[in-house]
């Protein structure tokens, strides 16, 4: 049975930092690729960043790029996210996927359908 298993989602002022984890098991070593989500209320679910598990090719989008960084640690099977200066717009439940199929086009790692399971989310909140 595959699990993520999210941690590290906290209230927050402007500009402070936060640092979200997602521990993966029950996946067998492969070429899987590995993003955050965050979806705020009423609003649909958007990509924040990716990577391939195997290369490190990391891809971050406008929202997230200079402000977090996206690692992950293959002997622990752990996908982070570290956000600095964080913004009341960053206000969100944050959602760490797991894609095991092959991509036909680097750029559908940010499309939702092509993740195959998920965790169940952290909630980021950050005040002005």
């Amino acid at each position: 049975q595959v699990r993520l298993q999210e941690s590290g989602g906290a209230p927050v002022q402007t500009g402070g930092s936060l640092r979200l984890s997602c521990a993966r098991s029950g996946l067998p070593y492969g070429r899987y690729y590995m993003a955050w989500f965050r979806q705020a209320p009423g609003k649909e679910r958007e990509p924040v960043a990716a990577i391939y598990t195997v290369s490190g090719d990391t891809f971050y989008t406008d929202s997230a790029r200079g402000r977090f960084t996206l690692s992950h640690d293959k002997d622990e099977k752990t996908l982070y996210l570290e956000m600095n200066d964080l913004k009341p717009e960053d206000t969100a439940t944050y959602y760490c996927a797991v894609g095991v199929h092959p991509l036909g086009d680097s750029r559908d790692i940010f499309s939702v359908r092509n993740y195959d399971y998920w965790g169940q989310g952290v909630q980021v909140s950050v005040s002005s």
